[in-house]
């Protein structure tokens, strides 16, 4: 990408997120911040619990998000979200209006197997029929890109920064 972007990883749990963020971020030379690391104690404990989060759990997790975005502007980053829904990528952009987009979207039963494959993630797998249920893919309107998460990291970054070199141009 030409200019220093803050590159939003979303997509339902199980996608790759935290392995794809960090990889992208180093491809692209720009530091990687972990979203979960933003969420706030009580929202760890709901998940943990197997209890989906709601909007106003979001919030206060959104905005931190927003706020490590925006001190970014015009250095770049990558961070991980799951930005499922279009207000909460709205929210996204109010804390950092330059934030672009990479959707991981992917097959359910392969994104299952990789959630269960995980160890010591506070995301059950029984939540991921809520991630779907909720999920509002990108519209045109939002700058961003989709890519697939199969194949191995490495191919999936390889995808990730040539489809976002193709929306830089």
């Amino acid at each position: 990408m030409s200019t220093p972007h803050v590159v939003v990883v979303m997509g339902v749990a199980g996608t790759g997120k935290t392995t794809i963020g960090p990889l992208l971020a180093d491809a692209l030379g720009v530091p990687y911040a972990e979203g979960d690391d933003f969420h706030p104690p009580a929202n760890i404990a709901k998940m943990s619990a197997g209890t989906p989060l709601d909007d106003d759990d979001r919030r206060p997790w959104l905005d931190a998000i927003g706020r490590w975005a925006h001190g970014r502007a015009g250095l770049g980053g990558v961070v991980s979200s799951s930005a499922l829904k279009r207000a909460y990528r709205d929210r996204l952009r109010d804390g950092a209006p330059g934030a672009v987009f990479l959707h991981l979207t992917g097959d359910r039963a392969l994104i299952e197997r990789r959630m269960a494959d995980r160890k010591g993630h506070f995301m059950p797998t029984a939540l991921l029929d809520s991630q779907f249920a909720t999920l509002q893919p990108l519209q045109d309107d939002e700058a961003g890109v989709a890519v697939d998460v199969s194949g191995t990291p490495e191919e999936i970054t390889e995808r990730a920064v040539a489809a976002l070199r193709r929306l830089a141009n």
